[in-house]
């Protein structure tokens, strides 16, 4: 009787809790004057702590699924990424240290850890703990390698190894020191998947990672996501921010900043459309005081805090969600499936599996779903933080904090949840012993139906080197009925250095589009070396290839070779399938400093059937003007000075346009581009007004009526220390988000780079650094509908020195910001709750 007595009081607090949650919460119709410290109507009751099995059952699962507890505190301790190793064993990184209290006291605490937890008696459940690594600062990433793991524990990236065989760490190699900031966990290096084509990836990090040769290789990708990386059954990468549900890369992520003066498009495209979510009830949402943020019973209508993607591979879900994406929403405790769909030219996309509804809904707030994965078993494993802040306090609004303090989830710290979910009536996969498989048996699981497996045999295969495996890889490459298995084997040999011309030819013949994409990228290597010829003519008979992947790649990688033969399929597949913007700027990124030639080449063999592609036109003059060197943008002229309008205006498209507020960069030329101004002087329009745009670009000694900007005045020495101050401060709070070169991140943050936000009346920026932005907002030309935080935590000085910073930096000349600015407009706007909007902010001078 008492245990069915404390049951029925504990679930009548739940009830309790989820009537005051939507009693709570009204979604605002309006914006609110009243700052957000203001109580946010009645007092919500406190969330009450409960077991693992306790909350599997406030779950709204999909029909047809099982959820079971796997693992939980003491056990588990807020885990935020996890990982298999090749005996299955599950390998988590624990945050112990994240957010102690509303204010984030002593976060920095080295107290996180890396444990390795057992299943030792097979019936689901972890019983066994061992603490591999401890002392950790906020570890958030972990990833199998070699003899070792890789942890991320920003600012570092470690090598860590247990040399006697006892299971606890006794030597570290730091790979890395830039895998993050010091100041906000959120925007961290992390994710560190290990993928098909034998590099590890992660979110929020701007290389790709090898060890090859007998040491640690990094080379550039562009940076996306913001808190967990996934890969399908291709090797296509995917990942999102907070408010973006679901993003990823059609093609490798390294092709499309090859180019410095093109970015490509086909990595970091937005995958999933609809951002919206259904959760089961209200949380205590960042921003819920914004108009639109919430729905009229106080529930979240679209993501803020979307994290931890996995696309299911395990081999034992229902169609369609095999393949599908998991997505963790962590504030409003849900987690979304969302089916991925090939439309066909490369392009894919992404819907709810649900119609209102979600894979997961839980009633209970302290669910806080960070991470999916998939296992050897062929389940879908959730890493539950279990942390009730779970908002970090670098953006943490005082209407939030409120909250969380009014429904006690600053308590009952140090908990945390692993789950695993399973069709009802599956039938697990077994627990693996691949540590000690036999080459024989690695090469079989090449085949197998899990993703685990094949990814796991493949990264084995490679580690150990042992060429005696080369001999069944080609076997199974030529042979093969699985085309997974073909693809594996084709990608094993690559990590083994084994890619000849004989088996690349055999799989240029693939029957799966899949293998001949792969096959022409393996191939590259070859074709960059003195055997190119032995494979050139096979590799020339796929331009031909009516599949998009194949077109794809082959254009990817053809476009570099710079052969004439080269050049003249890959202007063939542009007068052809220049209507795919994938193909056409897999083309461009590949010829680098070769524009103006392979332009030339392009308007010379053009017919009157054979008309060039006005997108073709824009984008190689793009390249050409942002190079910006005058005897190339000469040529460009003087090649331009003779075409047919048409193709003169679509090659005038791709010179610099005029930003509102300020002169284009200027491109200096030696002398007069004579025929150019004389057809300036004749042209009607609508060339007559390309002209005139480009010749706000394109500047000569001598120019009539040309004056060149004055130089900035010189920073002072007090602003020369703001500027330096600024540096270290844009490295730590605004790097992840705005990049290096200013240039932004697509579904994240907008460049600064050329921002008339930035650049304009001091009082715009302050104001978006302290109070924050909500979009849509136009930035040089552009629209962006993202939002960007308050960083009203940072002192008045280092808000002033980071403005002056990127107001000086990249070329720009706009005046510094002093301290005692910020500090006026700081105190004008002590009671401000909202974001500004781009209306708002037009209105500062």
């Amino acid at each position: 009787m008492n245990a069915i007595h404390h049951r029925f009081v504990l679930w009548a607090l739940i009830l309790m809790s989820l009537l005051a949650c939507r009693a709570g919460w009204a979604a605002p119709t309006e914006a609110s004057d009243s700052p957000p410290d203001a109580t946010p109507g009645p007092t919500t009751a406190p969330v009450p702590f409960l077991t693992g099995e306790e909350a599997i059952a406030t779950m709204h699962l999909a029909p047809g699924f099982r959820m079971e507890l796997v693992a939980e505190e003491p056990m588990v301790e807020h885990p935020v990424a996890m990982t298999f190793d090749a005996d299955g064993r599950m390998w988590v990184a624990e945050m112990r240290g994240y957010m102690p209290d509303a204010e984030g006291t002593n976060e920095r605490a080295p107290v996180g850890r890396i444990s390795i937890l057992e299943d030792t008696n097979g019936d689901g459940r972890a019983d066994k703990r061992t603490v591999f690594l401890d002392n950790l600062v906020l570890p958030k990433a972990i990833s199998i390698v070699r003899d070792g793991v890789l942890v991320g524990a920003a600012p570092n990236l470690i090598y860590c190894r247990d040399t006697n065989g006892d299971g606890v760490c006794d030597q570290q190699t730091t790979i890395a020191t830039d895998y993050g900031g010091k100041n906000n966990p959120e925007n961290d290096g992390n994710g560190l998947i290990p993928t098909l084509d034998n590099w590890m990836y992660s979110a929020s990090y701007p290389l790709r990672l090898k060890f090859s040769g007998g040491k640690w290789i990094a080379d550039p990708i562009p940076s996306f996501g913001q808190f967990g990386i996934t890969q399908d059954n291709y090797g296509r990468l995917f990942h999102n921010t907070n408010s973006d549900l679901l993003r990823g890369s059609v093609l490798a992520p390294h092709y499309v900043d090859r180019n410095p003066n093109y970015r490509g498009a086909g990595a970091n495209e937005q995958i999933a459309k609809d951002q919206a979510i259904w959760p089961s009830h209200a949380t205590a949402e960042n921003r819920g005081y914004q108009p639109n943020t919430l729905r009229a019973d106080g529930t979240l209508r679209n993501c803020t805090s979307a994290c931890g993607p996995s696309v299911y591979r395990g081999g034992l879900f229902p169609a369609p969600y095999d393949n599908a994406a998991f997505i963790c929403e962590v504030t409003p405790n849900v987690i979304k499936c969302d089916i991925i769909t090939d439309n066909g030219g490369g392009r894919l996309s992404a819907k709810n599996a649900f119609e209102k509804s979600e894979f997961i809904a839980s009633e209970h707030e302290r669910f806080r779903p960070v991470n999916c994965l998939t296992g050897p078993d062929g389940a879908l494993y959730v890493v539950d933080m279990h942390h009730g802040l779970i908002q970090h306090a670098t953006h943490l609004t005082t209407y939030a904090k409120n909250q969380y303090l009014a429904r006690e989830l600053q308590k009952h710290l140090m908990t945390g949840r692993i789950y695993r979910i399973l069709p009802k009536g599956a039938k697990p996969f077994p627990k693996p012993e691949l540590s000690k498989a036999s080459l024989k048996d690695l090469l079989a699981t090449l085949a197998h139906p899990n993703g685990w497996w094949r990814d796991t045999a493949q990264r084995l295969l490679v580690e150990r080197g042992d060429f005696h495996v080369v001999p069944g890889l080609k076997k199974v490459i030529a042979g093969s009925d699985n085309p997974l298995a073909r693809l594996h084997a084709l990608w094993t040999l690559e990590g083994l250095n084994f890619i000849d011309p004989a088996t690349v030819k055999v799989a240029f013949a693939d029957r799966d589009s899949k293998v001949r994409a792969a096959a022409i990228r393996v191939s590259e290597p070859i074709l960059n070396s003195a055997r190119r010829t032995d494979i050139v003519p096979a590799l020339m008979k796929l331009a031909t290839d009516t599949n998009v992947d194949v077109q794809l790649q082959f254009a990817l990688t053809a476009s570099p070779l710079g052969t004439p033969e080269s050049d003249a399929v890959v202007s063939q597949i542009l007068s052809q399938r220049a209507d795919n913007i994938y193909i056409r700027d897999a083309a461009i990124t590949g010829l680098r400093g070769r524009e103006i030639e392979f332009l030339q080449h392009l308007l010379a063999s053009a017919s009157a059937d054979r008309v060039v592609n006005r997108d073709v036109l824009k984008a190689l003059a793009q390249c050409i003007t942002a190079e910006a060197k005058p005897r190339r943008v000469n040529r460009l002229l003087d090649l331009l000075s003779k075409q047919n309008q048409s193709t003169q205006l679509a090659l005038l498209e791709g010179f610099p346009k005029p930003l509102k507020g300020r002169r284009p960069r200027p491109i200096m030329l030696d002398a007069e581009p004579a025929l150019l101004v004389s057809l300036g002087k004749t042209a009607a329009d609508p060339l007559r007004a390309s002209l005139a745009n480009a010749f706000e670009t394109i500047h000569w000694p001598g120019q009539p009526g040309y004056v060149p900007p004055p130089p900035p005045r010189a920073l002072t020495p007090a602003e020369q220390q703001w500027f330096e101050s600024g540096k270290l401060v844009y490295a730590n709070t605004c790097n992840q988000c705005h990049k290096p070169d200013g240039r932004g991140q697509e579904g994240l943050a907008p460049p600064l780079l050329d921002s008339e936000w930035l650049l304009g009346p001091e009082s715009r920026p302050i104001r978006i650094v302290l109070a924050g932005l909500h979009g849509p907002i136009g930035v040089a030309g552009k629209t962006y509908n993202l939002e960007m935080p308050s960083f009203a935590a940072l002192k008045d000085n280092d808000i002033a020195a980071v403005l002056t910073y990127v107001r000086r930096n990249w070329d720009h000349t706009a005046d510094p910001v002093a301290p005692e600015a910020v500090k006026k407009i700081r105190q004008d706007l002590s009671g401000r709750s909202m974001p500004y909007t781009e209306r708002e902010l037009l209105k500062m001078k």
